[in-house]
Formats: structure tokens, sequence, C-alpha cells
């Protein structure tokens, strides 16, 4: 009796302990599941997320560039002559070796060693050729030279487009121009549209490219990428990103305060596409002497050239531009300006 009572007693024990054990070791598998649930749901949401964001970093330029738009671009590039325009197709290399595809258009040669030079930066859809029309206002208008740019990866250009790459297009075709005779190096324009207008400004904003700029020229283009990302996106999130995120990013705003060159900024009030207000912060942000702020009440984000008095109010400001530096005695030679005297209200 009392043996088997103390084996009663033991194997209760047991029991309890193995109760006790298993109730412990239960906690423990809710814990542990618990804390895979939490923290395994969080550690595939960060991978998730940066699996995405790896994705969107790679597939950013194709969201910017479209050299493919409209269709046939990377294969048909309409020339000058179909609008009378005199010009030589010419080609120059990028300092990483890219073969890039330009136009010159030039003046009479009688005119052409002393007319203005314009550099032309276009936007980020199509190639040269679509912005021949506008050239053609440039050109009679203004009397100037024109050598239209066209970027990596775009009509008949090599490579691929980045924002590297086309900062690296914008040196070597001011580099081209500044290596002929026949053009005058005193009045070297730097016109840029849209993305033409922060490839225009990196340029520019370089120390030693900005002694070479006459003047630049900038025509609804925006204050940066992560900039439009948020205005075309919507999303409150795209704050919170940091800038690396972004694989280009074309910091403009920034760079406003490197600028010393007399700058025209023409905004269209009717841009739909770029905000008008980050056309006044660039002009607000812009560091040179002589800056001017053009509001065309009418002007759309591509079509604010067609614009009655565009091509006047050009025309007056790079007039007052030649004349203080005539002031100064800046210039070796002196130009005549009875070109501008006369042009049309457009």
């Amino acid at each position: 009796m009392g043996g088997y009572v103390q084996l009663t007693r033991v194997l209760g024990t047991l029991l309890k302990m193995i109760l006790k054990v298993w109730a412990y070791s239960g906690l423990v598998l809710v814990f542990c599941f618990l804390l895979y649930y939490v923290y395994g749901g969080v550690f595939a949401v960060v991978l998730l997320f940066f699996a995405l964001t790896g994705v969107l970093y790679h597939v950013q330029d194709n969201f910017l560039f479209y050299p493919e738009l409209p269709s046939h671009s990377r294969v048909y590039v309409p020339i000058p002559s179909t609008l009378g325009l005199p010009y030589e197709t010419v080609q120059t290399r990028g300092s990483d070796g890219v073969l890039i595809h330009m136009y010159f258009i030039h003046q009479p040669k009688d005119r052409q060693r002393l007319s203005p030079t314009i550099v032309f930066f276009h936007g980020n859809a199509g190639n040269m050729g679509h912005r021949l029309q506008n050239c053609r206002g440039l050109y009679h208008n203004l009397h100037c030279n024109i050598l239209l740019v066209e970027y990596r990866g775009y009509g008949l250009s090599e490579g691929h487009p980045t924002e590297e790459g086309l900062y690296l297009d914008a040196k070597a075709s001011l580099d081209y121009i500044l290596s002929r005779s026949d053009v005058n190096h005193s009045e070297i324009i730097v016109f840029g549209r849209s993305l033409g207008g922060a490839v225009a400004v990196d340029l520019a904003s370089r120390e030693e490219y900005a002694s070479k700029i006459w003047c630049l020229v900038i025509e609804n283009t925006f204050t940066s990428i992560p900039d439009m990302a948020k205005v075309l996106l919507g999303w409150r999130l795209l704050q919170y990103f940091p800038l690396f995120f972004y694989k280009n990013k074309f910091l403009s705003y920034h760079k406003m305060k490197f600028l010393r060159v007399p700058t025209l900024f023409i905004s269209g009030m009717a841009d739909s596409l770029v905000p008008p207000r980050m056309m006044s912060e660039l002009y607000n942000n812009c560091r040179s002497v002589r800056k001017q702020l053009l509001q065309i009440p009418d002007g759309t984000h591509n079509e604010t050239w067609t614009a009655q008095g565009y091509y006047h109010s050009l025309a007056v400001f790079l007039q007052n531009c030649r004349i203080q530096m005539e002031e100064k005695g800046d210039f070796s030679n002196k130009i005549d300006i009875s070109g501008w005297n006369n042009v049309q209200n457009i």
C-alpha cells in the first residue's frame, strides 16, 4: 500500500512537470509564431519594397525619355532644307566616345560669322527634326545660326539616354561649335525647352563652360525630376523618398545658385505638364545679375513659341544684353544690331 502511494505520487509529479513543460512549450511556440507573423511580415514587406524600388530605379529611363515617340523617330529625322533652311549635317563624339548627330543651320555666308549662334536642346520626346518649325522662326526673326543637338539614343545618334549622358552631349556640342572658326564665339546662346532646359542649366552652371556662354534661355522646364514625380504621380509617399532612389534627378533648382550668365525664363502660363510655378521658383533662385521672367498667358508646354510676341520678346532680351556688353566694352568687335530692330510680332 505504501509502495503504491509512493508510485502514484511520483507519476503525479511527473505528469505535472510534463504539463507545465508542455504549457511553457506552447507559450514559446505561440510567441515564436507571433514574432514570425509580425516581424516576418515586416521583413517580407521590406524585401518587397526594395525589390520594387530596385526595379523602378532601373526602368526610370523608360518613364523619362521617349526617343521613339512618335513612331519612326529613331530612323527618320526631318531635314532643315524641307523648310528652306540652309544646313550642314554634323557629328561629334562625347568624352565617352558616343557619336552625336546634329544639324548646323547657318545664316548666309556673308552674315554667318557675325550672327549669334543658338545651341538648341529639345524636349524628351521625338527628335531634333520635330523642332524645325520653331527653328525657322528663330532663324528668320533673330537672324541667328542654330546648332540643333540630338541627344544620345535619339534620332540618328548612338547610345542610350541617361542624365549624365545628356550632360556629356551638351558639353560636346558646345565644344564643337567653339571649334568652328566661322561662327561668332562672343555670342553663343544656350537654349533649352522642357527636359532640354535642365540640360542647358547644367551646362551653364559649370564654371568651365559659363564663360563661353553669352546668354541662357530656358522654356517651360522643371525644378527637378523628384519634384515632377510628385506632381505627375500625386503620391504623398514620394516626399519621404531620399534622392538616391531617383536614377535621373536633373536638380535644376539647386544649380540656379551657380548661374552667372544672363538668363531669360520663358514660362507658358497654360502649361498643363510642368507647373508654371516651377519656372518662377527657378527664376527666384537664380543668382544671375541679369535675369528676366517672361510669362506668356496662353503659352502651352510645347507650343509657347507659337504665341504672338514670342520672337519679339526674345529679340528685346538679347539686344539689351548685347548693348550692355558693348557698354562694358566686352566685345572685341562691333556687330550690327539693325537686324533686330524690326522683329515681327508672332
